[in-house]
């Protein structure tokens, strides 16, 4: 009889435990890989002047509009702008897509863009205090990318990496250029390719995409992927990390970023604005304007270590 309730005892013992079973087993490798690396909580939103990008030193934020850059303060006040952010370029530009800031210096995709294509592609470096610029590099065009809609700085592996909006074969890829001489070091193939790239950040090995993969007209959200890059791998596995169900309406996402300090993601989006290749249109019934904003979410790892 004590050997019946021992082994009842242990069954039960046994039942109550596989959820937690269940739960921590897509900690451990493999299935991490194939998960979202965090949980996002959102924390606020704040509206900005500009539908492009954004970035953040943890001391001030900046903002890109399709043909301005904009400073803030980090309660989301504007501090400045600037109107004019092409002058001294040597090729003529017309759009900045997302950006990013490293050592007091703003990276910013630009190029000639007109009705889904682009030429031209630039990358163009701007001083963080000012929003003026200070040097350019220009891109490889052997590289096949026929666009640019983002670029951040990859301070792990000393990179600058640029997306690109145009699908097909531009699209399939990202694009790595060397941080110190801005040479072109290679491609890398994304399996499976996320459609419609709008904003890249680098975090911590990894490398964080936001996709205008959702139809407004049709009320689908847009997603954040997560790119595991190998420095020996000509491919790099893509993750869905996280579906924007959340967001206030449906429209365009754009830039993304991470607040090296608090580790806050930084999502920005458009809503009001009918978007026709890649160019703002009409309005969404209801809107008279287009919204611009910021989404800052907290970030907890979805595997914590006991």
């Amino acid at each position: 009889m004590k050997k019946n309730k021992s082994l009842a005892l242990l069954i039960a013992l046994t039942i109550c435990s596989l959820p937690t079973l269940a739960a921590n087993s897509h900690c451990e490798a493999p299935y991490s890989n194939a998960l979202p690396k965090y949980h996002y909580q959102l924390k606020k939103t704040f509206e900005v002047d500009g539908r492009q990008g954004i970035t953040t030193d943890s001391k001030f934020y900046y903002v890109s509009g399709s043909t301005t850059l904009s400073k803030y303060d980090m309660q989301g006040n504007l501090l400045a702008t600037n109107k004019t952010p092409f002058e001294g370029y040597k090729i003529p530009a017309n759009h900045i897509g997302d950006i990013d800031v490293y050592n007091n210096e703003i990276y910013v995709s630009a190029e000639w863009f007109m009705d889904g294509v682009g030429k031209d592609i630039q990358i163009a470096v701007h001083d963080a205090d000012t929003l003026k610029l200070k040097r350019t590099f220009p891109f490889n065009p052997e590289s096949g990318q026929q666009e640019v809609s983002a670029i951040t700085v990859d301070k792990v592996n000393n990179s600058i990496w640029m997306a690109s909006w145009v699908g097909e074969e531009s699209g399939r890829y990202l694009y790595e250029y060397d941080l110190d001489n801005g040479k072109y070091k290679r491609k890398v193939h994304l399996q499976p390719v996320p459609q419609w790239i709008q904003g890249i950040v680098a975090y911590q090995g990894d490398i964080y995409l936001t996709a205008d993969d959702g139809t407004a007209d049709n009320k689908e959200v847009d997603n954040l992927y997560r790119v595991k890059i190998d420095k020996n791998s000509t491919n790099a596995p893509v993750v869905l990390e996280r579906a924007f169900t959340d967001f206030k309406d449906y429209g365009e996402i754009e830039g993304v970023a991470i607040n090296p300090q608090t580790h806050e993601l930084l999502v920005h989006s458009n809503r009001g604005k009918q978007i026709v290749l890649g160019m703002p249109k009409g309005f969404y019934p209801g809107y008279d304007r287009e919204i611009s904003e910021v989404y800052v979410y907290g970030m907890e790892p979805s595997c914590k270590k006991p």
